[in-house]
C-alpha cells in the first residue's frame, strides 16, 4: 500500500482550523510559485542580463559628448552592416548577445557557507567530547573518539532545527564497543538526551553491522483526535495511534470538514490471531480505562461485550443496558456469576465448534460471534473474595484465556503497576498483546513489555499516552484516541457527543435488570441516525 501523508496535529478552535487552511494555502501557492520559478530560470536570467545590458548601452550614450555622438553611430551601424554580410553573422551575433546576456543576468547573490555555523559547532564538539569516554579504549592505536579529536569523522551527517539544537545525528563508533548491551546502550542514550536537549523524544537507531547510531528527534504524537468510526475490518481493534516511519498502513480519519490520514496500532484478534488476549498497565490516571471504552465501542460493532468494573467508579455506566453489552457486574457477586458464564460459555463454544466439525457443518452462528471480557482492575476483586473466604476471580479466567482462541473469546485486562504483582499466572501467560501508559520509567515498560522501547519518554505525558508491543513484534509509541466517560461533568461537549454517537441503542428490555447470563446473547441491532441524535 502507498504510503499517504503523514497526519498534521489538529485543534478543535474554527480559529485554529482557519489559520491551518490559510497556511496550506500559503504553502500550496509557495510551492506552485518556486515551480514556475524553476521551469523560467533560462529565461528570468537571459531577462535580467539584457536588462543590464540594455543599462549600459544607455549609460555609455548618456557619457558620450554630443560631438561624438554622431561617429559612434556611423561606428555602431558599420559593424552591424559587416555582421549582416557575413556568413552565419545574424545567429552568431544572436548566440553572443544571449551569451552575453546570460552571463550578465546570473545570480550573484552570496552562497550559504557550508557546514555548521559557530555555535552549531560548538554543539558538536561538546557532544565528540562527552562521547569519548564511552567510546574510546587505551588499547586503541588510532582512537576515532580522543579528547580534542576531530568531530568532523565522527558524526558523518547532522541537521538542526529552528532552535539551533540537533535534529538529527549520525554517529560512527568504534567496533570494540559493546553495542549488544542493554547497559552499554543506556548509558550512551541517557548522555545524548541530556546534551543533545532535554524536553524532546528521541528516537535510537543502532546498526551493530555498520556500527552506526541513528539519532532522531521525534514529533510528538496527536492527543486531541476524538473517538470516532474506524475503517478495519472485523477482527481488527485500533489501540491507538504511531508514528509513520513504524507502520505500513494509515487511517482516514475526519475532523470536521478535513480528512487526515493516521499511522495505527492494529490488533488483530479472533481464531487466526497469535495475540488472542491483551494486558494494559499503567497508573492512576493514565487512561487505561479510556483504552478498555475504545476497544468496547469497536467490539460492539460485531461482538458481544461483557464488562468487570472492579474500579467502581462508574466509568462505564454509559454502556449499561446497550445492545450487545451482556452486563456491566461493579459487585464481587456480580463478577464472580459473570466470570463463572464467561467460563462456562467458552466451554459451551468449544463443545458446539468440534461435534460441528465431527459432523462436517460449519460452526455454529452463535460461536462466530465475538465474546469480549473486559476487566478492569482485577486485583480489587481478588482482595474483596480472600476477606470473604471466596477463590480468585482471576482463576475462572484460566479458560477463557486458555481455550479463548478457538471459541473466538478475547479477554482484555487493564491493571495499575502497584496492583501488577497480584495478576494471576494464566493472565501473564496468555496476554501476549501488551500496552503501557502513563509516565512510566524504561525499566517498568521493559517489565511489562518484555522489551526496552527505542524511544526516550516524553517530558508531558497527556493521558493515553504510552508504548504498545503486539507479541513479539517491535515497541511502538502509542496514542489511545479521545473516549472519555460522556456522564462525566469535566468531558467536553464535542468529545461527549462522539462517544454517544459510537453507542448502540438501549436494549428493549434494559430496565428490567440485569442480562440474562444462562443462554447466548441475541442478535445486535443496528444503530440507527435517529437513535443516536434521540440519545445525544
Amino acid at each position: 500500500m502507498a504510503r499517504r501523508p503523514l497526519p498534521r496535529i489538529l485543534s478543535k478552535d474554527s480559529a485554529q482550523l482557519a489559520r491551518m487552511q490559510l497556511a496550506r494555502s500559503r504553502e500550496l501557492a509557495r510551492t506552485a510559485a518556486d515551480s514556475a520559478t524553476d521551469i523560467l530560470h533560462p529565461l528570468i536570467t537571459v531577462t535580467r542580463g539584457l536588462r543590464v545590458l540594455a543599462s549600459a548601452g544607455r549609460r555609455r550614450w548618456a557619457d558620450t559628448p554630443k560631438d561624438r555622438r554622431g561617429p559612434l553611430l556611423f561606428l555602431a551601424a558599420s559593424a552591424v552592416m559587416v555582421v549582416a554580410l557575413m556568413p552565419y553573422g545574424p545567429l552568431l551575433a544572436v548566440v553572443t548577445v544571449m551569451a552575453a546576456a546570460a552571463w550578465q543576468g546570473r545570480d550573484r547573490t552570496p552562497s550559504a557557507p557550508a557546514g555548521p555555523d559557530a555555535s552549531q559547532t560548538e554543539r558538536l564538539k561538546a557532544l565528540y567530547d562527552a562521547l569519548v569516554p564511552y567510546f574510546t579504549a587505551p588499547e586503541d592505536p588510532a582512537p576515532l573518539y580522543a579528547h580534542g579529536g576531530e568531530w568532523e569523522k565522527a558524526f558523518t551527517a547532522y541537521e538542526f532545527d529552528d532552535a539551533g539544537r540537533v535534529g538529527h545525528l549520525v554517529i560512527r563508533y568504534p567496533a570494540y564497543f559493546p553495542d549488544g548491551e542493554p547497559e552499554a546502550r543506556a548509558r550512551v542514550e541517557q548522555l545524548l538526551t541530556a546534551k543533545a536537549g532535554r524536553g524532546r523524544e528521541y528516537h535510537f537507531d543502532w546498526d551493530e553491522e555498520g556500527n552506526r547510531l541513528t539519532v532522531t528527534v521525534l514529533a510528538p504524537l496527536p492527543a486531541d483526535i476524538p473517538a470516532q468510526p474506524f475503517v478495519t475490518a472485523p477482527g481488527e481493534t485500533v489501540l491507538g495511534y504511531t508514528d509513520p516511519s513504524e507502520v505500513q498502513r494509515t487511517l482516514p480519519l475526519s475532523y470536521g470538514e478535513e480528512r487526515i490520514d493516521v499511522p495505527p496500532v492494529v490488533w488483530r484478534t479472533g481464531i487466526r490471531s497469535t495475540e488472542p488476549h491483551l494486558l494494559a498497565v499503567g497508573h492512576p490516571g493514565s487512561g487505561t480505562s479510556t483504552l478498555l471504552r475504545s476497544i468496547a465501542l469497536q467490539a460492539l460493532r460485531h461482538g458481544d461485550v461483557l464488562i468487570v468494573d472492579g474500579g467502581g467508579t462508574g466509568e462505564y455506566a454509559c454502556l449499561t443496558g446497550r445492545d450487545g453489552v451482556l452486563a456491566v457486574e461493579c459487585a464481587l457477586a456480580g463478577a464472580l456469576a459473570s466470570l463463572e458464564w464467561a467460563a462456562r460459555e467458552t466451554e459451551r463454544r468449544l463443545i458446539a465448534v468440534n461435534l460441528a466439525r465431527q459432523a462436517g457443518d460449519p460452526p455454529p452462528a452463535d460461536t462466530r460471534r465475538p465474546l469480549w471480557i473486559l476487566l478492569d482492575r482485577p486485583a480489587v476483586f481478588t482482595h474483596l473474595a480472600a476477606a470473604d473466604g471466596r477463590g480468585d476471580p482471576q482463576a475462572l479466567l484460566q479458560v477463557p484465556l486458555r481455550h479463548g482462541r478457538a471459541a473466538n473469546v478475547t479477554v482484555v485486562v487493564a491493571e495499575q503497576f502497584d496492583s501488577a504483582e497480584t495478576l494471576g499466572d494464566a493472565v501473564r501467560q496468555h496476554t501476549r498483546a501488551r500496552v503501557v501508559l502513563g509516565a512510566t520509567a524504561p525499566q517498568q515498560v521493559e517489565a511489562v513489555l518484555g522489551a526496552a522501547p527505542r524511544t526516550t519518554p516524553p517530558a508531558r505525558v497527556p493521558p493515553g499516552r504510552g508504548y504498545a508491543r503486539l507479541g513479539s513484534g517491535p515497541v511502538h509509541r502509542l496514542q489511545v484516541p479521545r473516549t472519555p466517560d460522556p456522564y462525566d461533568d469535566a468531558t467536553s461537549d464535542a468529545d461527549r457527543q462522539a462517544v454517544l454517537a459510537l453507542l448502540p441503542t438501549r436494549a428493549p428490555d434494559a430496565g428490567a435488570g440485569p442480562a440474562d447470563l444462562s443462554k447466548p446473547a441475541p442478535e445486535k441491532t443496528p444503530v440507527t441516525a435517529e437513535a443516536v441524535a434521540a440519545e445525544s
